[in-house]
């Protein structure tokens, strides 16, 4: 898979599998919903984690929101990604709960009205998180990711390639998003492992 390495084909990869997603019927989007879920909450990263981040799934992405019942009753304080106002593309991670003003970003996705997310006290830095879980277009038998190409999660995680306090990283996906092998890239940022609805890979190793 050397070629992936190439601009154009990582581009009509990337275009193949989210056009997968989309032929998912909503049915097929439920089950699947809840075959993540069930593996998620088996992983030692999410049950172990008092402060998590999770999305909101858009354009046929898996959808990890059936936690959040779950998560309130474990009291894990839960988190959003936000496009950090006026920045190169990176991210705020801001609290999400039952009162939190919601508006479409410039993606038109739903996340935290930037008002509400511009005060300290209502988002953590992502150092201070304990596990991310975070959507991607592909993965392979490593636990190598490969995103919408717009490096939001790279750029906003960077400091996790330099020692200190980092949180785990955990993609979630649609099985058939995972292919032979990706490319890794410089900045890419390890994930600590993939969770589909039928699986968890880890690097070096696969679970069933």
């Amino acid at each position: 898979m050397d070629s992936l390495h190439h601009p154009e084909a990582k581009r009509a990869l990337r275009l193949k599998l989210r056009r997968k997603r989309f032929e998912l019927s909503k049915q097929e989007q439920r089950q699947a919903a809840r075959r993540l879920c069930q593996q998620l909450k088996h992983l030692p990263e999410i049950q172990r984690a008092r402060r998590i981040s999770l999305y909101l799934p858009v354009n046929g992405e898996i959808d990890p929101t059936p936690l959040l019942s779950w998560f309130r009753q474990r009291n894990v304080d839960v988190y959003l990604p936000v496009l950090r106002p006026l920045s190169d593309n990176s991210l705020w991670f801001v609290a999400y709960h039952a009162n939190t003003p919601m508006v479409k970003n410039r993606f038109g996705i739903p996340e935290p009205d930037t008002r509400f997310a511009a005060h300290r006290r209502n988002r953590l830095p992502a150092w201070a998180l304990d596990t991310l879980i975070v959507p991607l277009v592909g993965f392979d038998a490593q636990a190598n990711r490969m995103g919408m190409g717009g490096g939001f999660y790279d750029r906003s995680l960077a400091f996790m390639r330099r020692p200190g306090p980092a949180p785990s990283l955990v993609g979630v996906a649609h099985a058939f998003q995972q292919v032979e092998s990706l490319p890794v890239e410089p900045w890419d940022v390890p994930l600590s492992a993939v969770v589909s609805d039928l699986g968890v890979v880890r690097a070096g190793k696969k679970k069933s």
